[in-house]
């Protein structure tokens, strides 16, 4: 009876649930972040990102300060979008006393400025002599990279970098089609080697580059000597001038993978504080109007107590003392953010108190445990759960806080995080706006969907608040 009772009351619950316009939406907001962390795994872009987030080798290949590659919509000149290549066709020759495997790649540059680099990597072992090529859609068949490389026994990753290893070699190809004036200007070091390598064979392809658009083919050629050597699983990167869905940071980390890989922690965050605070302020509260007397008034004045001490600076202290950990942040958080519903909750206790039920328990002889636990608290779990939604977006935003002051927990991924690397990095006065624009929606929206949630459900489960 008792469940039948309660999937009436869900039920009505809901009913009236969705008249909320703004708590529907508050809950399709909750579904998304859901749905993201959830189905994280397939949705990161970098599936390491959380364990090596400051790990500035895996980013390395990536381009640094890099805008999203839809801003490529509004511009008439279409930057390189960066872009990781790993199908290939694969060629393998017995020359007798040598073996000679050929991977090529396909690429298709129909963009008006060059990618900042060719990377190439690669599992070898031994000592293999590698040969990067790269053939033109013009049909010049360009040599950039011949050498041997010393991987040892146990297979490793090789990284080759055109742009590094090449400059020499494009910057000689390139001054054929330059004119001596031109040529005077222009110093070997300083070229960009892959605008050499994406340019039309006009005069001026050094200092003022014209896109030779078409399909390219880059062709990496292992030559193995002995049984030792060997190279496989080749991929290429090429470093755009724009790069993902939000772009990069100054460290080369990918904006949008951040960005996902903090809902599972603002989630954590906001909804652990909340329930913690919550349960202590409701059974404070109850225990208070229960007990009354001077018991009350003693409650009463540590809970003034606590109102009156300011937050956030209690915070930061705490924060700059204690080692930075998600868990220390949110019992730091409920510490003080319990104070909340101690008032309305005593105010209605103190009602629940003189019902007749409550005057039987004592009657039979009920403990003050047994009817605080089991006949008033079950009453304010209702109202728990608005006031847990509406907690949330003030624990997140606390964190934000915290960790943008540098005082969070640098071992994982939050919003606060890269807001705070945005600022130390000086991102808004070098105009990254994607470094701080995303993580501060993100922040917005989540404390959004709970503010609108908490809000509807104060309607439903206090009918004096509705306005209809």
């Amino acid at each position: 009876m008792k469940l039948a009772e309660m999937r009436e009351s869900l039920k009505d619950f809901w009913g009236e649930f969705k008249k909320e316009k703004t708590g529907v939406f508050g809950l399709i907001l909750f579904a998304i972040f859901m749905f993201i962390v959830i189905f994280e795994p397939f949705l990161l872009p970098f599936e390491d990102a959380n364990t090596r987030w400051r790990d500035i080798s895996y980013w390395q290949d990536w381009p640094k300060s890099s805008p999203p590659a839809w801003t490529n919509w509004f511009t008439s000149d279409k930057k390189a979008v960066t872009e990781q290549l790993t199908e290939f066709k694969e060629n393998s020759q017995d020359l007798g006393a040598m073996v000679m495997k050929e991977f090529t790649f396909d690429y298709d540059y129909q963009f008006d400025d060059a990618p900042n680099d060719i990377i190439i990597h690669g599992n070898a072992s031994g000592q293999p002599i590698v040969v990067v090529n790269i053939i033109r859609p013009d049909g010049t068949d360009l040599e950039v990279y011949q050498s041997t490389y010393n991987a040892g026994e146990r297979p490793k990753d090789i990284r080759i970098s055109v742009d590094n290893s090449s400059r020499d070699i494009i910057y000689n190809f390139a001054k054929k089609f330059e004119t001596p004036e031109d040529l005077s200007k222009v110093k070997p070091g300083l070229i960009k080697t892959t605008n050499g390598i994406f340019a039309k064979a006009e005069s001026g392809i050094l200092r003022n580059p014209v896109a030779l658009k078409g399909d390219y083919q880059i062709k990496i050629t292992a030559i193995l000597r002995s049984k030792a050597d060997n190279m496989e699983t080749p991929y290429i990167v090429l470093p755009g001038k724009v790069s993902g869905v939000l772009g990069t940071d100054s460290q080369k980390r990918d904006i949008w993978t951040g960005v996902l890989a903090g809902v599972k922690w603002a989630l954590l965050i906001g909804i652990l504080t909340a329930i913690v605070s919550v349960a202590i302020g409701v059974i404070y509260g109850v225990i208070s109007a229960y007990l009354g007397g001077w018991k009350d008034a003693l409650m009463q004045r540590v809970f003034e107590i606590f109102v009156s001490v300011p937050l956030l600076p209690v915070l930061i202290v705490l924060s700059a003392v204690f080692e930075p950990s998600i868990w220390t942040m949110v019992l730091m958080m409920a510490l003080f953010f319990w104070t909340g519903s101690v008032k309305t909750v005593r105010s209605m206790a103190m009602q629940i108190k003189e019902e007749t039920f409550i005057e039987a328990s004592k009657a039979l002889g009920a403990s003050n445990f047994r009817i605080i636990f089991k006949h008033m608290v079950p009453i304010l779990i209702p109202y728990s759960f608005s006031s847990i939604a509406l907690f949330i977006p003030g624990a997140v935003v606390y964190e934000a806080t915290i960790s943008l002051l540098g005082l969070g927990d640098s071992q994982i991924v939050t919003w606060g995080q890269i807001l705070s690397d945005a600022l130390h990095s000086g991102a808004v006065l070098n105009g990254l706006w994607w470094w701080v624009v995303p993580p501060g929606l993100a922040i917005a929206f989540m404390g959004m969907a709970f503010a609108f949630i908490g809000f509807s459900m104060d309607k439903i489960l206090h009918p004096k608040l509705r306005t209809r």
